[in-house]
This record gives C-alpha cells, structure tokens and sequence, in this order.
C-alpha cells in the first residue's frame, strides 16, 4: 500500500543494489543519512545486483529491473530519484527516460561542470572510459582508485557485514592523496562512490580541496525543487 502523505508530499526515491555490509550515516543507502537532512526517502533493491555484478561485471542484464525499480518509486511518489553505486551513471540516459521526474544516478555526472576535477573512484579499474563518456565526464579528467584489497573495497566486494570504518576512511584519503600528488592541478576531488560521502570532510582536510559527492548533491537538488514549489 501506498504511503499517501509521502505521495502527497514527495520523496526521494534510492534504487538500492542487493547488499549487506555497513552503511554509515553519509552512505546514500543509509536511512540516517536523509533522516538528519529531514527528507523523506523510499529504498527498492534490485535482487542479485551485488556489487561485483554492477561495478566490475557491469551487467546488461541488470538494466531492465533497475529501469522496473525508477519506474516504481516514481510511482510511489518520488520527485528525485537515485542509486546506491556510482558506477550506474552508464545507464544515465536510460534511467531518466523511464521516468519523468529528475534521476542522478552517479556523482560523476557532477565532472563536466566543474573546473578541473578528479575522481577518487571504488575500482579505478573498472572505471572505463566508455562510461565515463556516458556520464559526460571531460577527457583526460585523473582517475585514482582505492587500493586493491584494502578495507572498504574488500569488505563491500564481500559483502562483508563488518566495516572497519576509520580505516575505511584512511583507504579514501590515501586514494586522494595519490591523485593530488600525481595530478597537483586538480582542483575539485568527486567522489565517485555513493559509500564514499562519510569520509567528504577527512578528504577535503587532507587534500585542501573542495570535495564533491553524490550526498551534497542530492541535498541541494532537493531543496532546489522545495524552493520552487
């Protein structure tokens, strides 16, 4: 059943890939992270889009039920919708096609309107460049990655339901860090990932750059719309 005051009203719709490890406030699939923003949210999860299908297999056969999930928060009621992995941004034009109220798929869409930026990404190589022109992301834009194997790539690869999160929030920074010193004229740092966003603050302290994420986006997006109401 319909929630009729969340229809009324509107919220934000997250399609959830099929996963179990942490989600800490700041996480796009965290309740708490649009609770403490006071913006009302509806999650749909796509059964069997692990992780590993989404980010390093990139399924075609995941298109068409994550195409069903935006057309069913629209449904119930979404006026912005989104996802929980970054790497959907590939589908950009086919998700918003489906629906008629705004779709962001991914942080990387932020890239073309910025002035030099460079993405810290959960898998650098995964990120191909076929995707990256899809999402409108300029050429040549550095892209650095978490290390391989490290704590927040193995634990979400895994599935894992523990999360050390300091050291999490270590393995993004390094991942920063790198690209700043490989690539010092960088100017603004997108995090790709949508598990990323917790550790925004600890990036931008480290680098000395303004961090952009799929959160902040989501919240100015938001209000964008209230404010035109």
């Amino acid at each position: 059943m319909k929630d009729t005051k969340t229809v009324a009203e509107g919220c934000l719709g997250v399609i959830m890939l099929d996963t179990r490890f942490p989600r800490p406030p700041g996480d796009i699939g965290s309740p708490d992270t649009w609770a403490r923003a006071g913006i009302p949210v509806r999650f749909i999860t796509v059964p069997g889009a692990s992780a590993r299908r989404v980010v390093q297999a990139q399924d075609p056969a995941l298109l068409g039920p994550f195409v069903e999930a935006a057309r069913s928060l629209a449904r119930q009621g979404a006026r912005l919708i989104t996802t929980s992995c970054g790497f959907l941004a590939g589908w950009q034009g086919e998700l918003q096609a489906a629906v008629d109220v705004p779709v962001i798929t991914s942080s990387l869409l932020q890239c073309a309107r910025l002035p030099s930026p460079g993405i810290v990404t959960f898998d650098a190589a995964s990120l191909q460049s076929g995707l990256l022109q899809r999402a409108g992301v300029p050429a040549g834009t550095p892209v650095e990655g978490l290390r391989p194997g490290c704590e927040l790539q193995s634990r979400i690869l895994a599935d894992d339901t523990q999360l050390d999160l300091q050291q999490a929030s270590d393995d993004v920074v390094e991942a920063a860090m790198r690209l700043v010193a490989k690539h010092p004229e960088v100017q603004h740092l997108v995090l790709e990932c949508t598990n990323m966003p917790p550790y925004r603050e600890s990036v931008s302290r480290a680098t000395g750059r303004p961090v952009h994420d799929l959160e902040t986006w989501l919240l100015d997006t938001w209000q964008q719309q209230r404010a035109e109401d």
